[in-house]
């Protein structure tokens, strides 16, 4: 559960002062706005939150990555959405460097070639990516089975065609 380095987080919920399950359920509802694989940092300062996050990834597909006292009072949860999965693309389509929204055109030209059930992997540094696919997906139907950040500012995305 615990790694040597702090994740880094996409969002932060503080929730310091909110009685269980308070801050349970408030990093539901951020955890349903992030990408698969993207890091909410819930700090809570109930004593309950550390038993709750245990129980959780039986339950839901998320994964905690770090714990941590807080010096200013507090306990830090690195909460991944998405468990650690390897999924083998059947085609890759690597757009660093092109600027949106062409990743996402592109990617639609190559997901029309694919089979039902079949997965393209999806480079692209673009400022925008992680909005536009998360857009893209929802609005087509499309299954989002992966986002990572692969370095800093680079994002790979597993788009299965359903």
């Amino acid at each position: 559960m615990a790694k040597s380095t702090r994740p880094k987080a996409h969002v932060t919920l503080d929730m310091k002062g909110a009685a269980c399950p308070g801050p349970m359920l408030g990093a539901r509802r951020v955890l349903d706005g992030l990408l698969a694989g993207e890091v909410l940092l819930l700090i809570s300062d109930c004593p309950a939150t550390r038993d709750d996050l245990h129980s959780w990834p039986k339950y839901a597909d998320v994964e905690i990555l770090k714990i941590e006292k807080r010096a200013r009072g507090g306990t830090a949860y690195y909460i991944r959405k998405g468990k650690a999965r390897r999924i083998s693309p059947n085609a890759v389509l690597d757009m660093r460097g092109a600027t949106c929204p062409g990743p996402v055109i592109e990617a639609k030209k190559l997901l029309n070639g694919l089979r039902k059930g079949e997965v393209l992997q999806l480079v692209s540094d673009c400022p925008g990516i992680r909005a536009d696919v998360r857009s893209w997906v929802k609005a087509t139907g499309l299954e989002l089975a992966d986002a990572r950040e692969s370095a800093p500012g680079e994002y790979v995305f597993h788009i299965r065609k359903r």
